[in-house]
């Protein structure tokens, strides 16, 4: 089992701007230390500070969603994770997976009628609810997440 592969950093954690890149394997066990080293780098930078739990939590599904649809599982497959801390106030997570996407107008919500009893749609849903801001690219296969 390796780990994720080292982070790549375009901007110094000390400076007002910054920019992780890791890639994860498409395997679960990936998903952990990947959400470890970006909180651990988000943490350093200073710029998370009470708002740790949405953010983790939120990356944590949105890894999940990628490995377990975008990569099948599949330790070939990887998942790219970009965390960028710019000009703007807070944190910028973009999750991109190499699948074919989904629309996600087309996911009920789980507190509705009988989707309560699906086990679908819970991660998207929580998502949306923990980050400020929520946006697809690549037909879905991309997720943009901001938390000010």
């Amino acid at each position: 089992m390796s780990a994720p592969a080292p982070p790549r950093r375009d901007l110094e954690p000390g400076s007002s701007e910054f920019r992780l890149h890791i890639q994860v394997p498409g395997r679960v066990s990936a998903i952990t230390p990947a959400v470890e080293r970006v909180m651990t780098t988000l943490r350093a930078v200073r710029r998370v500070h009470g708002r740790e739990f949405e953010i983790e939590t939120a990356l944590r599904e949105a890894l999940s969603n990628a490995v377990r649809h975008g990569c099948r599982e599949d330790p070939g497959k990887s998942v790219d994770v970009t965390v960028t801390c710019d000009a703007e106030p807070g944190v910028l997570i973009v999750v991109s997976d190499p699948g074919r996407g989904f629309d996600p107008a087309q996911v009920p919500s789980p507190t509705v009628g009988p989707n309560v009893y699906r086990h679908h749609g819970r991660g998207l849903y929580l998502i949306r609810q923990l980050m400020d801001e929520v946006t697809f690219a690549r037909a879905g296969a991309e997720i943009r997440m901001r938390k000010r």
